[in-house]
């Protein structure tokens, strides 16, 4: 019986994979030398389920010894592994594409909102003896930024950069976008959006929101000089990956008000944060949760287990990344 190997609890069923499913921890590894281990005690297998935060490199996919057929990411992005390694030992890569796009561009529109009306210091006031102390609010404080009719940047206009632009729809935004090719999805209707240069867009934008997937070429892709392109009542998300963002750019731009606010739910050395962000009352933070709906999570898993199946079926898998 082929035997497949998840390195963390996820929510779904595997039950549907002809298969032996080993199923590491709950908290996961975030420390590679256990992942490997963990990985060598089961070697050899079929299958390897990783996360987002696990290292596919040389190291673990000699670990897992020389049966591995694919690597299937419990995520849309895998820059965590090296999919040149794993081609070089005819192991196919695989992800999860159309399972997270509507979770994560939820999520997206959240920290937007909190982002505009400044639900961090709004939820730390509330929660503070002074509001009983005071009582109601005068009508011009935690005054926050309005949304209908403002414009709206998306950078990387794929499934979820998509699935954010089509939400704005309800607020009557204007959209531009930044993408290496022309996407007629986006600038047809309902959308209408239009494609700029990025530091043009970033100049024109009231909202950004980051949707690229993390390359060498994306890596601090917003860094301080295009952060002082920025509207000074302007707001940034990333929903995508933490590196994108200078993190210590973006700490002291929002420290000294020089864009309005951020939202983020990744992080450039995750779980860590830039010393100084979880101290700022204009940024809305949460821990790289995205995907994490019931509905997306369990799709995910349904996705890893047709990947999975495809390929000990001799098939080709329906997400190959490369």
């Amino acid at each position: 019986m082929p035997k497949v190997v998840v390195t963390r609890v996820t929510p779904g069923d595997y039950s549907s994979l002809d298969a032996e499913v080993i199923v590491g921890p709950e908290e996961g590894f975030l420390d590679q030398d256990r992942l490997r281990a963990f990985v060598a005690e089961h070697a050899p297998f079929d299958a390897l389920v990783s996360m987002f935060h696990d290292q596919i490199n040389d190291d673990l996919l000699d670990a897992a010894g020389g049966s591995l057929r694919t690597v299937c990411n419990f995520a849309v992005g895998y820059e965590n592994i090296d999919v040149a390694a794993c081609a070089k030992r005819g192991v196919i890569v695989c992800n999860t594409p159309d399972a997270v796009t509507e979770g994560t561009a939820d999520l997206a529109w959240a920290l937007l909102l909190g982002a505009a009306r400044r639900l961090t210091e709004a939820g730390k006031y509330v929660r503070s003896p002074e509001y009983p102390r005071r009582g109601p609010l005068g009508m011009d404080e935690f005054l926050g930024l309005s949304i209908a009719g403002k414009t709206l940047l998306i950078v990387g206009a794929g499934r979820i950069g998509r699935a954010v632009a089509l939400r704005s729809i309800g607020w009557g935004m204007r959209v531009l976008y930044i993408a290496r090719s022309r996407h007629l999805e986006m600038e047809f209707a309902p959308i209408n959006a239009q494609r700029v240069d990025l530091d043009d867009g970033l100049a024109q934008a009231d909202f950004v929101s980051l949707h690229t997937p993390l390359t060498t070429d994306t890596r601090h892709l917003i860094n301080a000089r295009r952060l002082a392109l920025m509207k000074d009542r302007a707001v940034l998300i990333n929903t995508a990956r933490g590196p994108i963002v200078e993190e210590a750019a973006l700490v002291a731009a929002l420290r000294e008000k020089r864009i309005f606010a951020a939202g983020l739910d990744v992080f450039e050395n995750e779980p860590n944060l830039a010393p100084g962000l979880s101290d700022l009352d204009n940024a809305v933070l949460t821990p790289h949760i995205g995907s994490a709906s019931e509905t997306s999570r369990k799709l995910m898993a349904t996705t890893v287990c047709a990947n999975i199946a495809a390929v000990l079926n001799g098939q080709t898998p329906p997400n190959v990344v490369r």
